[in-house]
């Protein structure tokens, strides 16, 4: 079963997260990661509005797991870290 990476973002510091976007962008492409949505127009229906929303699709649960945890993520992760306030969650697909 595929697996989907949501994230929804508020970046407070654009210098710092662009590296972060640089190197996880590199960490999801080396765990077979493909963006299916990127930071574009979206309609907040219920819950907390993020002005940037992003979704990539992974092989499965567990390798989008293991690309969060991989050494090349976590170091980007570290560029985030007091640059945005953000929720991630990776969602099994019925695919």
């Amino acid at each position: 079963m595929g697996a989907l990476w949501i994230a929804h973002v508020t970046v407070t510091d654009e210098e710092a997260y662009k590296k972060y976007a640089a190197g996880a962008t590199v960490a999801i492409a080396e765990h077979g990661g493909e963006f299916i949505a990127r930071g574009g127009r979206f309609v907040q229906l219920e819950g907390r509005e993020r002005p940037r929303n992003v979704v990539a699709r992974f092989p499965d649960v567990e390798t989008a797991e293991k690309c969060y945890h991989s050494d090349a993520y976590q170091a980007a992760l570290e560029h985030a870290k007091g640059a945005s306030e953000r929720e991630l969650m990776i969602v099994e697909t019925s695919e």
